[in-house]
């Protein structure tokens, strides 16, 4: 009973994404399902990103003082953006051969970027690798193992389809932050 909701809950919230986005091609292959997965969640980030003005691009919920919440050590706007590349940059590179950028040194992403151009083309150029990684899965590869966070190996679907898992999850914390600052996130006025 309890894998019937969660199917239904989980189709549910699939058509409700789906319907955001524009038409898609028949998808034909599991790489080209999975590069449509990535391209609607870097649709959905990038927008967001690019919606947070430059000025608040250093915003941390702690700034905010809510009586009883703890928020200490929690990553800025930029922060969780730069963080969010540099997985997508460990996950998608190991899955699709691609090397980490020299300024990917662990997975917080480059401590000295803080310009919000900058930042935002880091983030552009992650999900590069994604579609790359996805577009090389073929199911004679896909539980090969490839490099992933720490050093450990993954299997190469593991890690195409985790780093977009994650990379809804970070989109889910940028969302709050948008709205923390009187932003409406762009997914959410359509």
């Amino acid at each position: 009973m309890k894998t019937t909701a969660v199917l239904f809950i989980a189709l549910g919230l699939v058509s409700g994404a789906s319907a955001q986005a524009p038409p898609a091609p028949a998808v034909t292959t599991t790489g080209a399902a999975i590069n449509r997965e990535i391209g609607l969640v870097e649709s959905q980030i990038v927008a967001a990103v690019e919606a947070m003005p430059e000025d608040k691009f250093n915003f941390t919920p702690d700034s905010l003082n809510i009586k009883g919440a703890n928020f200490k050590g929690v990553y800025t706007f930029a922060g969780l953006v730069k963080h969010l590349a540099a997985a997508n940059f460990v996950l998608w590179g190991g899955a699709g051969g691609d090397k980490v950028p020299a300024i990917i040194t662990g997975i917080k992403g480059p401590e000295s970027m803080t310009a919000k151009t900058e930042i935002v083309q880091l983030l552009k150029d992650s999900f590069v690798s994604g579609h790359h990684a996805a577009a090389a899965l073929t199911p004679e590869n896909s539980l090969d193992m490839v490099p992933g966070p720490g050093g450990n190996k993954v299997p190469r679907i593991f890690g195409l389809t985790f780093a977009a898992v994650h990379a809804f999850d970070e989109y889910g914390q940028m969302e709050e932050y948008l709205r923390m600052n009187g932003i409406v996130p762009p997914a959410s006025s359509k």
